[in-house]
């Protein structure tokens, strides 16, 4: 009897690690990384655009999304969270070194995360 292999058709997601950065080399000589910054507390009103052109001074972004969160009954305000990833892990620390950063008109938190590399889907180019 033969078997049949089925691969899972779903979408990879991408899991965002804060780690110390000691541990990001150790897990670095492990698993191939993508470096980057996870940020909360944006506005609403800024968009992928918007925030990828804030972090492009410290390097080359390869990958920005914002997912909007539902407003608490206890928040005055909806906000949304970002992740922004970087070509290199030296762009990604110095964006995360910068200090305080202030988007949009608004304080944000910045949290520097790792994720691992996704497999690029067959046929498709860099």
């Amino acid at each position: 009897m033969a078997s049949v292999v089925m691969k899972n058709m779903e979408p990879q997601r991408r899991v965002y690690i804060a780690l110390p950065k000691k541990c990001m080399t150790v897990l670095a000589k492990k698993c191939k990384l993508d470096h980057g910054l996870f940020i909360k507390d944006l506005s609403t009103y800024i968009n992928e655009g918007d925030l990828q052109a804030y972090f492009q001074q410290w390097g080359s972004i390869t990958a920005c999304t914002i997912k909007k969160t539902p407003q608490d009954s206890d928040s005055k305000s909806a906000s949304a969270l970002g992740f922004v990833m970087f070509s290199s892990e030296e762009e990604a620390d110095k964006a995360d070194w910068a200090g305080h950063h202030y988007i949009g008109g608004m304080d944000v938190e910045v949290k520097r995360v790792v994720s691992l590399k996704m497999d690029e889907p067959e046929g498709s180019e860099g």
